[in-house]
């Protein structure tokens, strides 16, 4: 199982987690949600619990839950700029089947 940050999303997720004190990574996860039935969770974890797998791109952590495991296992983040005003994380997830049209949820593909 693995997830991996892209260069460009190491050193901007290194500069959020230097602003929020206590923050020791970032927490990656999914919820049901939308017209699709899922969406992304991302947040800074202040801890590790027994129920996370933990993942490492240089000095920065991504922390999943268990449960969202196999929906991101194989997943990169990368940080992407578009023009002055559009940026932030984008997921590359080999585990979405489809997407909504607003692109709010995603549906993962059946896993066995």
């Amino acid at each position: 199982m693995a997830i991996q940050l892209t260069d460009s999303a190491v050193e901007h997720v290194r500069s959020m987690l230097a602003q929020h004190e206590g923050s020791i990574g970032l927490r990656l996860g999914t919820r049901k949600s939308g017209c699709s039935g899922f969406a992304y969770v991302v947040d800074y974890a202040s801890e590790v619990t027994d129920a996370d797998q933990v993942f490492e791109t240089g000095d920065v952590r991504v922390i999943v839950d268990r449960d969202s495991l196999p929906h991101l296992d194989g997943m990169t983040v990368d940080y992407v700029k578009n023009g002055l005003l559009s940026e932030g994380l984008e997921f590359i997830n080999p585990n979405v089947q489809s997407s909504c049209g607003c692109g709010e949820s995603i549906a993962f593909r059946e896993t066995a």
